[in-house]
């Protein structure tokens, strides 16, 4: 029987994505702005969202144009009987939209 190393196996395969999901998270995407910047409420919840350009959306606003596909890097996904914003899980942390800047 061949002897692995499952740990080295696994982290090679962990470094490859990462360098794909760096050239994924920053390609293009045409007519669709980026979040830069959170605010959160006293209980550490999303509430808006500030884009490159400048604009502020409230919750519903991001929801809306992430659901028309203008925003960039982000999906809606429905769960506690509701939509909710997220980051593509591209395996970056710091582009989460947790971890962006507040304004």
């Amino acid at each position: 029987m061949e002897n692995k190393d499952f740990n080295q196996i696994y982290n090679d395969y962990k470094e490859q994505s990462q360098g794909q999901a760096e050239l994924e998270a920053h390609s293009e995407q045409l007519g669709k702005e980026q979040i830069v910047a959170v605010r959160k409420n006293d209980d550490g919840d999303l509430i808006a969202f500030k884009t490159e350009s400048g604009r502020e959306l409230d919750y519903i606003s991001a929801l809306t144009e992430a659901k028309a596909g203008r925003l960039a890097h982000v999906d809606v996904f429905h769960k506690y009987g509701r939509d909710i914003l997220r980051s593509e899980p591209d395996g970056i942390k710091e582009n989460n939209l947790d971890n962006l800047p507040h304004f």
